[in-house]
């Protein structure tokens, strides 16, 4: 029998307990008897069917309603749900029986929670975990994608959330619970899974023809195998729901106003039903027990935003373990994915294995959900472009040891929060994904200023900061659009404009920077005041449209007159460190840039034109406007390839037997058609870059570009508004074609990791009946995809999540933006026609991207992939300021390196995580980039030398952790458990080593991905801070 415990706020009344507990969103009054009436104490029975009932919710960090709507229950004509509700009334019905249970994922939610309640909750709470009645699984800030997320950001707002729980309460989740994300990645698997110290991983949404497979099978649950370079050592045990989601059997739905039959045990009145419920409880259970392995079953006791009112589920869940029990035939108790998992590991079974993923995802025929892997592609790109921004400024906010004023704290939550599973993925209704663009701009406005207020102030060698000379830089979130207000001015006489050039990652980079500039009078210097070669590109009519009409949006008033030119040139900047640059009034009119020449060919007009830098070159028919050549003289590959657009018409499925629309997170397909060049190329040339300049159609403008030094491709491309005026939405998809014999093969990254092979039509795991050959050959796009043959690689990166293909043999497509007026009925009720408003005048949006290309040997890809990929990651982060061209010849920082000048990180590894924490320990992250055997020279170990890494700092201690440091990483092998799996023994598989404490040497296997805190001295980290180069 469970005991009363009686909190703080109970008030015992005559053998009767109220139960009060106020809130912003209501006031519950609850009536109980002083007693416990029903027998919820039993635990597992090892001679029957045991029935594990796990009481949940699902809070979507934003979806139908805004996260802080979802909070506070506010918007309640789109959707019933406040989060309050459920958190305030969990507290006293778990008080009611200490043998009740409940599990609370997002934490994003329960901090705000947390942080509304007195002393004396906060106490009773605290013990409700600590007795494990209520138990923290997943334990991230939010439930985040698995499709378009990159692998930086699942770590960051896992991490966010494992330590908030870890200060607060002194608990570490050991289980993954995945449940609503449209497909599974193999790095939420092996890295999110195994690598953070979980146990077991459980979800729902796999496709279903697989869930019908392992259903007869019996192999709804298994052991995946998701890392060919990790091998058994980070496989992890997983469940699949048996239905495809994660809600209670049908009819046992118990929140107020559902439809399920209560128990009604009181025979005084009509409709007692006790043995009705029993049955139907014990006929499901045995359902599910038919396609599950060993005695054990979880049931899901809840779904999205439900225990408003927790006691009507525990009310009807108190009595159905009482009389199933009584009944005998099988055995019901409330439990956690953890018992579960525990239970399962104790069976001692062998389990199936799984390998690669779980993409794409179907849940019936004609619905793959592959749309969502570009749905809101300007969200997608904000929000890779905010990653690699918060990277660098967490950085620099180390480097700079500001322990006031701004900070990346909002920036790091905006981040978390849109990487939930209907935020990144672009599922959302309009008004929420405004929503999220707002906090991001709000914690990119934060993170910016501590950026500029870091670069001038650098380097830190004093830990007064009032002492510190600061120098503000300007910086330009829209130069993507040729907006940059500090860099379109007339320099003053003596003066400078200065460019500060920061590069985040941990190796030497040499790149071009091109920024808008109003005139052609300039000349640039490079920090030790030497000219430096300079290049004039006239910016094409379409980025100033674009300027004007989206600065209006953003900043509500028209930008000023256009620049005329981009100003490029090339820049060398040092690891973790930046480069100063300046640009001034040439002393001669005309100034001494180069200006490019500007070529534009007539309609039709026969003959081709090469453009290239060094070995690359590139061969264009002028009469059909397109590539057809591909040319590299140093590696002497050479290739036919095209390169061209096409749209997809959007189905409509009112006529269809069950219907089916094109939707936000559907892609289905009607109809395939080219979209010709409607103009002549414009070919522009110049000592830096060459371009071939394309207005494609009215509504996508491309310019393919080529760069001195570098031996890849770079399409920029403008896209939008999508015309539908004929009534039809449409999906715009880029296409690269070769004659290479590819044989239905590519291969796709995972979440920007590891790669995964794909073949055309086929599945792993099953058979597949396919229908939807487009559609169901789309998988999501992080970092990049290529394609083979016996000769040849050609690989494409792209700058964020989209979703993508070979569709043919020697082919790559990616759908780089979608416009559609259907809803497809999977529960956001809107179609997503994203627009953008100028006073009242809308249109429909307009995306600018990059993508980039480039083919080489057969095995000698991977190397630019990897390394290309970092840099498109972490772009180069440029701020501007006005100076005194004096003053800036005699500065003494117009370079700087937080690392070893004599040092660099090895090739193969990249600083993913560098800063400091609220304690004072640094959080360090070091990332191998290859996979085993992806390289012949790189997917090799590498090593780093934390002393060289943290020069003049005296390193006290370094801990290895698990990958969201909340636990020490020996103490996280020692307790994950240890799966069998059908004819498989172990694998030996390399680590590195553990860090030697006298040398401070750390060693990373292939893939590998270790965590520290470090440790410093206090005086040495707050007086000698960082080095200059």
């Amino acid at each position: 029998m469970g005991t009363l415990k009686l909190p703080l706020f109970l008030l015992l009344c005559s053998g009767l307990f109220l139960i009060l507990i106020t809130s912003p969103c209501f006031l519950v009054v609850v009536v109980e008897s002083k007693y416990i009436a029903y027998n919820t104490s039993s635990g597992i029975d090892p001679g029957k069917l045991n029935v594990h009932l796990v009481p949940h919710t699902h809070d979507d960090v934003g979806w139908l309603k805004t996260v802080d709507q979802y909070y506070v229950g506010s918007n309640n004509s789109i959707q019933g749900a406040c989060v309050q509700n459920v958190l305030d009334s969990l507290v006293p019905s778990l008080l009611a029986d200490k043998n009740r249970k409940f599990i609370y994922v997002e934490q994003a939610f329960f901090q705000r929670w947390w942080s509304d309640q007195s002393d004396e909750v906060q106490e009773v709470v605290q013990e409700l975990v600590d007795s494990g009645q209520l138990e923290f699984i997943n334990g991230g800030w939010c439930m985040h994608d698995e499709a378009v997320t990159h692998y930086i950001d699942m770590i960051d707002q896992t991490t966010l959330g494992h330590r908030y729980i870890k200060e607060q309460f002194g608990v570490i989740p050991r289980i993954g619970w995945q449940i609503d994300p449209f497909g599974h990645s193999a790095v939420q698997a092996y890295l999110l899974g195994a690598e953070v110290g979980f146990d077991s991983l459980f979800f729902a949404r796999i496709d279903y023809q697989d869930r019908a497979k392992r259903r007869a099978e019996k192999k709804l649950e298994f052991v995946w195998r998701g890392s060919r370079s990790f091998g058994s050592s980070a496989e992890i045990f997983t469940g699949s729901f048996p239905e495809g989601n994660y809600e209670p059997p049908r009819g046992f739905y118990f929140e107020v106003n559902d439809d399920s039959p209560v128990v009604q045990d009181d025979i005084n009145l009509f409709d007692y039903n006790v043995q009705d419920r029993v049955n139907d409880f014990v006929a499901a259970a045995l359902s599910q027990a038919n396609v599950t392995r060993t005695n054990h079953i979880m049931w899901t006791m809840g779904t999205d935003f439900k225990y408003q009112y927790a006691h009507t589920w525990f009310r009807q869940m108190d009595k159905l373990i009482h009389y199933v029990n009584l009944d005998g035939r099988v055995n019901a108790f409330y439990s956690t994915p953890s018992i579960y998992t525990d239970a399962k590991y104790a069976a001692d079974e062998q389990w199936p294995l799984k390998t690669e993923d779980f993409f794409p995802y179907a849940d019936r025929a004609n619905a793959f959900w592959t749309g969502y892997f570009t749905s809101r592609p300007a969200l997608k790109r904000y929000v890779r472009m905010m990653s690699g921004y918060l990277l660098a400024a967490r950085q620099l906010e180390f480097f700079s040891r500001r322990s006031k004023g701004p900070n990346t704290d909002s920036l790091t939550d905006a981040l978390a929060i849109l990487q939930h599973h209907d935020g990144i993925t672009g599922t959302e209704k309009q008004h929420v994904a405004n929503d999220y663009a707002k906090r991001l701009s709000i914690g990119y406005t934060e993170a910016e200023e501590l950026v500029s207020v870091s670069l001038g102030s650098l380097p830190a060698t004093s830990n007064d900061e009032s002492q510190r000379s600061v120098t503000k830089f300007q910086q330009c979130p829209l130069l993507n659009i040729s907006y940059c207000p500090a860099s379109e001015i007339n320099i003053s006489k003596g003066k400078n404009l200065i460019v500060v050039v920061y590069n985040s990652l941990g190796w030497k980079r040499n790149d071009v920077v091109y920024i808008p500039v109003i005139n052609e009078n300039f000349t640039v210097h490079d920090l030790e005041g030497k000219e430096i070669e300079s290049q004039l590109l006239p910016i094409a009519n379409a980025y100033k449209d674009l300027r004007n009409y989206y600065v209006r949006a953003q900043l509500g008033k028209a930008p000023a007159k256009p620049p005329k030119y981009w100003l490029a040139f090339s820049v060398t900047v040092p690891p973790l460190g930046f480069s100063t640059y300046a640009i001034s009034n040439a002393k001669t009119t005309g100034g001494s840039s180069t200006k490019s020449s500007v070529h534009r060919f007539k309609r039709n007009e026969q003959g081709t034109v090469e453009v290239g830098h060094e070995n690359l070159e590139l061969t264009f028919s002028t009469e059909q406007g397109k590539l057809t050549k591909y040319v590299n003289h140093a590696t002497l590959v050479e290739e036919s390839v095209e390169q061209s657009y096409i749209f997809y018409s959007a189905h409509n499925g009112s006529k269809d037997k069950v219907i089916q629309n094109d939707g936000a997170y559907i892609f289905r397909p009607n109809g395939t058609f080219l979209i010709k060049p409607e103009s002549p190329l414009t070919v522009v040339r110049g000592p830096i870059m060459n371009e071939i300049r394309q207005q494609i159609n009215p509504w996508i403008h491309q310019t393919t570009r080529v760069y001195k030094g570098k031996e890849h491709v770079e399409v920029e491309f403008i896209v939008g508004p999508i015309p539908i005026d004929d009534g039809i939405g449409k999906e715009v998809v880029a296409k690269i074609t070769t004659k290479m014999e590819t044989n239905k093969t590519f291969y796709t990254d995972s979440n920007g990791r590891d790669f995964i092979r794909r073949i055309r039509d086929y599945r792993t795991d099953w058979t597949l009946e396919q229908t939807q050959p487009i559609a169901g050959n789309y998988y999501p796009i992080n970092l990049g995809i290529y394609v083979q043959d016996d000769k040849k690689e050609l690989s494409v990166l792209v700058d964020r999540a989209i979703g993508g293909g070979s569709i043919e043999d020697g082919q790559i497509e990616l759908m780089l933006h979608r416009r559609l007026l259907l809803d497809d009925s999977r529960g956001v009720a809107e179609a997503l026609n994203e627009t953008v408003c100028v006073v009242d005048k809308c249109k429909g949006l307009t995306i600018q991207g990059k993508y980039y290309y480039r083919m080489d040997n057969l095995g000698e890809g991977a190397k630019w992939r990897r390394s290309f990929g970092q840099e498109i990651y972490s772009p180069l982060l440029l701020a501007f300021a006005e100076e005194d061209e004096e003053e800036w010849r005699n500065s003494s920082t117009r370079t700087f390196s937080g690392i070893d000048p004599s040092y660099s990180l090895p090739d193969n590894v990249a600083v993913i995580t560098l800063q400091e924490l609220a304690d004072g320990k640094v959080l360090l992250r070091l990332a191998h980039l290859y996979e085993v055997g992806e390289d012949k020279d790189l997917s090799k170990p590498a090593s780093v030398e934390l002393k060289k890494l943290f020069p003049g700092k005296k390193i006290d201690k370094v801990t290895e952790t698990s990958l969201t440091a909340n636990q020490e990483r020996l103490e996280m092998e020692k307790k994950r458990l240890k799966w069998k799996v059908q004819g498989e023994e172990p694998s030996k598989v390399a680590r590195g080593r553990p860090v030697d404490q006298a040398q401070r040497v750390v060693e990373l296997a292939p893939m590998e991905i270790r965590t520290f805190l470090v440790e410093f001295d206090d005086e040495s980290f707050t007086h000698q801070s960082v080095y200059d180069s």
